[in-house]
Formats: structure tokens, C-alpha cells, sequence
């Protein structure tokens, strides 16, 4: 019987040259029309959906929204919700830097 061999999980490297083209590939986005385009052909409905959500509850834990709230409102697992909190509390800065980006916008 042949041996299944696991898929070992790849971690994101910000040095690696597939990330770094991606990124730069965002950055080359002139608005949000272009990005809603972009994003529609890199990921699934089903992953814009569930990144949006994300970038809901993490708004919401800016605003000190409760739990219970954002589970109600986007559907998100509290374990969800609690990894969103601790990169928006622990993490590199990003989800605030867009928050404070996206609050400028609109």
C-alpha cells in the first residue's frame, strides 16, 4: 500500500520572491476598481468573503466591539475573532495602519 504523504503547511516569508512579487503586484493597483478586479481573479469568492469579514472584526475590535457582536455580524468562530485581536493588538501594525487608511477614505 502506498504511503500518503502529508502536505507539510509552507510559512510566508517576506523575503521570498513569490511574496514580494504579489506584494509589489498590489501595490501596482491604480483604485479600488482595479483591486476589486485583481482581487477577483487571485482569490475565490468564497476567500474575499472571509477577508473582508477579518477586516470587519478587526474594525470592530478597534471600536471595542464584543465578541459576541462580531460573531454575530459576519458568522466569524470566536477563535476567529480572537487570532484577528491578537495580530490587531500583537501583531506588525497593518490592520491598524489599514484602518486608519480606510477611515480616511471614506
Amino acid at each position: 500500500m502506498a504511503k500518503r504523504q502529508r502536505k507539510t503547511k509552507e510559512k510566508w516569508n517576506m523575503t521570498d520572491g513569490n511574496a514580494l512579487a504579489l506584494t509589489r503586484a498590489f501595490l501596482s493597483m491604480k483604485d479600488s476598481g482595479e483591486m476589486r478586479a485583481f482581487m477577483r481573479d487571485l482569490l475565490t469568492e468564497s476567500e474575499i468573503v472571509e477577508f473582508s469579514k477579518r477586516f470587519y472584526a478587526a474594525r470592530a475590535i478597534a471600536g471595542s466591539t464584543h465578541y459576541a457582536a462580531i460573531e454575530e455580524a459576519t458568522g466569524l468562530s470566536s477563535r476567529t475573532i480572537a487570532r484577528v485581536k491578537k495580530w490587531f493588538k500583537h501583531g506588525t501594525g497593518g490592520y491598524r495602519l489599514a484602518i486608519k487608511r480606510w477611515k480616511h477614505q471614506i
